[in-house]
């Protein structure tokens, strides 16, 4: 078997620059953000639901009748839980709708503005929601959900971005390790956000979400003013003038087509002409392009089950193992380090073989056993954080693939050369397609 281009033309890290490096830490950090605001009210939903509940179902905090005869919105904290889990369905259709206007968006408008827009508004929103409304003591069920369905909306301008952003930048080689490590991003957020929301829990819910709606605002601020879209903004050659130039000698990791196109090297690419002329290709066309609907009806059920670890992990330990909400999104940390470690190692493998699906297909065949494995686990804090950590490796693994790697393959395929503005749409898809499967999902925990 040859080995991949990885192997053929030396080290990976040789061909990266400080530019590289610099682009794949902002866009990482970047979605790291986003994820940890959203991460913080997973965290949080055993104290919002005692919040919103009158006192003869809180046992845990002694006040008095009349303020929470202010406060509550509910009767019980049942009735509470559901509508926290209406709040996940809420906010995953808004971003899942968001998704794909703002891949269409992300491919016809400056990538960067649109990443520093999303990231600083929706900062506003996460404060507004759970802060503002805390020190006002103002709780209202529609204004809760009118804030989610706006946050979604504007969380969805992250992932096409940074994702169109690194395919700029990383070409074919190596993307499955590259986009392996860096989609721990989200990863990295939810275990940023979990301690982040552990660290000041004890002052209140409400600075859980202060805290990291200013860590991301100020994240936006600095991808507005650091972040190079792509290569040509500085004059280097893209990925496709590249790619081009050196000979591929592997076959496509997505398409199983056997037709190599002998284009010639194209050096126009750094002509301003030439920049200008490329058109984005229609939301028509980006769903017909070999892959992207299996792919995303795949993605559909993985995030779905993967979702609902991330918004319900920190709930079920708290209210099934009775450990303390501090303690439980300490230990959902080790989910995501599964994740982490899954996502990197299956993108290597799939380097390797130059085949994605088989990865895929085995890893997901492993997650059932793990995710029964994971359903019977003990009253042992240890041995539940090594079953979550083998299931996040067979589930989050699979699912950093697909929305990073993959999305990244989808949208450079040779059949859309001529286009390079196509990634963000068909990210936008790939990703909006698994958020309405994973908002389908959101009330089934409950």
């Amino acid at each position: 078997m040859a080995w991949p281009n990885i192997f053929q033309r030396g080290t990976l890290l040789s061909q990266f620059s400080h530019h590289h490096v610099a682009v794949f830490l902002l866009t990482f950090f970047s979605y790291s953000l986003l994820h940890a605001s959203r991460k913080t009210f997973s965290n949080v939903k055993v104290s919002i639901s005692k919040q919103w509940t009158p006192s003869a179902f809180n046992k845990s905090i002694e006040l008095p009748v009349e303020i929470w005869s202010s406060n509550h919105l509910f009767p019980s904290t049942e009735e509470a839980t559901l509508f926290l889990g209406t709040l996940d369905t809420i906010f995953l259709f808004s971003y899942a709708v968001g998704l794909f206007v703002s891949g269409i968006v992300g491919d016809r408008l400056n990538l960067r503005w649109v990443l520093s827009f999303g990231m600083c508004s929706s900062a506003l929103v996460v404060f507004v929601f759970g802060t503002l409304t805390e020190w006002l003591h103002f709780y209202n069920k529609g204004l809760y959900c009118s804030l989610w369905i706006v946050n979604g909306l504007l969380q969805s301008t992250g992932w096409p971005c940074v994702v169109a952003v690194m395919g700029n930048w990383f070409g074919k080689a190596g993307r499955g390790v590259v986009f392996g490590l860096w989609s721990a991003c989200a990863s990295v957020g939810n275990i940023l956000g979990a301690c982040l929301a552990s660290s000041v829990l004890q002052y209140g819910y409400e600075y859980a979400f202060l805290v990291t709606a200013a860590v991301q605002f100020a994240g936006g601020i600095i991808i507005f003013f650091g972040l190079l879209v792509s290569p040509e903004e500085i004059g280097l050659p893209g990925i496709e003038a590249k790619e081009n130039f050196e000979e591929d000698s592997h076959r496509p990791l997505i398409s199983g087509a056997e037709n190599e196109d002998e284009a010639e090297p194209n050096y126009s690419i750094q002509e301003d002409k030439t920049i200008t002329q490329v058109k984005a290709i229609s939301f028509y066309q980006a769903c017909c392009l070999p892959g992207v609907i299996a792919y995303s009806l795949a993605y559909a059920c993985l995030k779905l089950v993967n979702y609902s670890f991330f918004f319900w992990l920190p709930f079920y330990l708290s209210n099934n193992f009775g450990w303390k909400e501090a303690e439980a999104d300490k230990l959902s940390i080790w989910y995501d380090v599964g994740g982490i470690i899954g996502g990197t190692l299956q993108g290597f493998i799939s380097d390797v073989l130059q085949k994605r699906a088989p990865v895929l297909a085995l890893s997901l065949l492993l997650a059932v056993g793990s995710l029964v494995g994971y359903s019977r686990s003990p009253n042992d804090k240890s041995i539940n954080a090594l079953l979550m950590a083998v299931t996040g490796f067979f589930i989050g693994g699979p699912s950093n693939m697909i929305s990073s790697a993959i999305s990244a393959d989808l949208g450079r395929q040779e059949l859309i050369q001529g286009s390079s503005e196509a990634l963000a749409t068909v990210t936008g898809i790939v990703d909006g397609t698994g958020s309405i499967g994973a908002a389908v999902g959101q009330i089934l925990p409950v």
